[in-house]
């Protein structure tokens, strides 16, 4: 779309269906699951409800599995639908097919093995194939009863004990979809804390928040070393647990469903891009900060650009369109280097969880090596009118900043809406906005928003 606004001519080599892992298998239709159920979730939180004044029965809120599936799909396909228009609207050309480098200005696509299709010659070529669920060397997977999230997301049925492999932001994610649903959730996870991505003050909230009052138990520091597959409602999925340091099997488990959560994989095999001197490294692409494709010398690939998950820097569905207006930019000599720090990421859990920039942990070791004080301001939602109003203080916002120069490194909130909020900071981290530019900006009261300048401010929230 960026690259049509840029008056070039455009076309668009897809293997599958138009909008890829985010529109078909990932951020929308799991937002959906979590949409639904955590409508289920409220509706049967009868102390939450008689806070506010309503009465429930909870035993009488039930849901049509089916028709939450359904509402996952149906989305999806709005979604693409609407972006395949979108694109045709716009003059994209959409050829279909599996595509492989023939040089620096040559792709050739049709369907895999085969000679059929066609070939397009371009001035500038895009790498944009994203990534798959990852699954580790002895996990078999049956789609039913051992499934990654592109199987979980059709929601089939809804298991009474699920295992979780991983307990990052796609785990997480579904463990809070399958507790509101009637689910026992159990996280395996081979370091040494759940959600070790996290800064470890928010971790233990969200451990305190999402873990601890819900239906879930977790094991850490092992791994699943073999995951075999059940019948649903007669044989239960066996699973090896192995300690992560001493590599001895120390347990097996055995859960109706296993959901592996383990990242993802770059989508980058069979593209051919020893053709043009590209050796890829753990899958990925190289590329330099203005994404272009580099060859096994590190030298530059004329015409040759690599966003999103193929290159591994960061893998979010946002990053990659942020990346992919970069690369634009870049073709047309209007120098642009997209800032990775500035690029925000959520969990969308109840209540959600959103970051950018830096945890507190990799701003002390950087300020450390860098030789610069690191200070960190917090709040609190149960200080915050509208939370209050909604009964959902549960929360915390953190800033992480620089308080010789005011630079802002991070943020984190856990909290109602927190996805949401997180762009202020997002976007003064992009700008190079600090504190004193931002401290005397109005928030509307009463909003959440406030929580955000409470932080700004250097007040305590109250």
């Amino acid at each position: 779309m960026h690259a049509v606004s840029r008056g070039m001519k455009t076309a668009i080599i897809e293997g599958d269906v138009i909008g890829g892992t985010c529109v078909n298998r990932g951020c929308v239709p799991s937002k959906a699951l979590l949409a639904a159920s955590g409508r289920v979730r409220e509706m049967r939180n009868a102390e939450h409800l008689r806070s506010l004044g309503i009465q429930l029965d909870p035993s009488a809120v039930s849901f049509d599995r089916q028709g939450i599936a359904d509402h996952a799909t149906n989305l999806a396909s709005t979604i693409r639908g609407n972006l395949e228009r979108s694109l045709i609207g716009l003059g994209v050309e959409i050829l279909t097919g599996a595509a492989k480098i023939e040089d620096n200005h040559t792709v050739s696509y049709g369907a895999p093995g085969t000679v059929t299709g066609g070939r397009v010659t371009a001035k500038n070529i895009i790498i944009a194939t994203g990534s798959t669920p990852f699954v580790p060397p002895g996990i078999e997977v049956d789609h039913k009863t051992v499934f990654t999230s592109d199987a979980g997301l059709k929601l089939d049925w809804v298991p009474e004990w699920v295992a979780i492999i991983g307990s990052g932001y796609i785990g997480l994610e579904f463990s809070d979809v399958y507790t509101a649903l009637g689910s026992d959730v159990t996280f395996i996870e081979a370091m040494p804390n759940i959600m070790p991505g996290f800064d470890k003050e928010i971790a233990k909230m969200a451990e305190r928040i999402l873990i601890t009052p819900r239906n879930i138990d977790y094991v850490t520091n092992v791994l699943a070393t073999k995951v075999t597959p059940g019948i649903p409602g007669e044989k239960p999925v066996t699973i090896e647990l192995t300690d992560f340091k001493t590599k001895e099997v120390v347990d097996t488990m055995e859960v109706d469903a296993v959901l592996v959560a383990t990242g993802r994989s770059p989508y980058t095999a069979g593209l051919n891009v020893e053709s043009i001197g590209v050796e890829l490294q753990r899958g990925f692409i190289p590329v330099n900060e203005k994404m272009q494709v580099l060859d096994k010398d590190g030298k530059v690939v004329e015409g040759m650009w690599c966003i999103g998950d193929a290159n591994g820097k960061m893998m979010l569905a946002h990053a990659a369109s942020a990346q992919g207006i970069s690369a634009i930019e870049n073709m047309h000599g209007n120098e642009h280097v997209l800032n990775h720090l500035s690029v925000p990421a959520a969990c969308f859990t109840h209540p959600e969880v959103s970051f950018v920039g830096l945890t507190e942990e990799q701003a002390r070791a950087k300020g450390e090596e860098e030789g610069f004080e690191v200070a960190v301001r917090k709040t609190s939602f149960k200080a915050n009118s509208k939370a209050l109003a909604e009964k959902e203080g549960e929360g915390m916002a953190k800033l992480i900043y620089n308080p010789k120069t005011n630079e802002i490194l991070g943020m984190w909130i856990m909290g109602l809406h927190a996805a949401d909020l997180i762009h202020e900071a997002s976007n003064a981290i992009s700008t190079g906005a600090t504190l004193d530019d931002l401290k005397f900006t109005v928030h509307a009261h009463p909003t959440l928003s406030e929580v955000i300048e409470s932080l700004l401010r250097g007040s305590d929230g109250h």
